[in-house]
């Protein structure tokens, strides 16, 4: 384990950039749409809708029929699902070292913004999710506004542009097939409770409940 030491006692290590998925990584064994659900009471029509997910059904399409799902949702129920979210342990002191040693860190995950924006409270530099309508919904889903695992690897590559860091400098996080992509872009990898889609193309695995632990396997060697 590591602790956060003061920002001037430590030397920066400039152009280092961590790039975290959502669903399945910093939620362990769940996800936004799953906890969303939950506060709607339907556990049940979403599960059948992740199923689909796995089968091949896109991202957008999944968005349209999720939010049909979600026609009465509200803020506090938003607010409701991120607090009650099964979080991994240790995400913002995680965050915080990342700071503290002069690199950046960021969540790019295809789940509503609405929701993966919370996360710029916990100390992450930048969110980015899907483009949703505002809650409550009047507007219908804007199918471009979705992301998907090319996405992903275009906002990474924007990110690096904009960060004047390049594939070599970033570490990966992820744990499921939305990420297959990217790591195979990304020097520095670490699977996260992941599943067999990731076989083979991470650097490190950690399964567990606890993102500094994850973070201890890339803290030094990632240089």
């Amino acid at each position: 384990m590591f602790h956060v030491e003061p920002r001037e006692s430590v030397e920066p290590r400039p152009g280092r950039l961590h790039l975290f998925d959502l669903d399945g990584t910093l939620i362990r064994g769940s996800a936004a749409a799953v906890e969303i659900s939950r506060q709607l009471g339907l556990v049940e029509e979403i599960a059948a809708l992740e199923a689909g997910f796995l089968r091949g059904l896109t991202p957008d399409e999944f968005a349209v029929r999720a939010r049909a799902l979600w026609s009465t949702l509200t803020s506090e129920q938003v607010a409701a699902a991120f607090a009650g979210a099964p979080w991994l342990a240790g995400i913002r002191e995680v965050w915080a070292d990342i700071r503290a040693r002069g690199e950046r860190c960021a969540v790019i995950s295809l789940s509503p913004d609405f929701f993966v924006e919370r996360l710029l409270d916990w100390g992450v530099d930048t969110t980015h999710g899907s483009r949703w309508p505002a809650v409550p919904f009047v507007e219908p889903i804007h199918r471009p506004g979705i992301l998907d695992a090319a996405a992903k690897v275009r906002i990474a590559r924007e990110l690096c542009e904009g960060y004047g860091v390049g594939w070599a400098d970033c570490v990966a996080y992820g744990d499921s097939m939305s990420d297959a992509e990217l790591f195979t872009v990304v020097r520095h990898t670490v699977a996260v409770n992941a599943d067999h889609h990731l076989a083979g193309l991470s650097r490190h695995s950690y399964t567990g409940g606890d993102l500094r632990e994850a973070y201890a396997l890339v803290r030094n060697s990632a240089a």
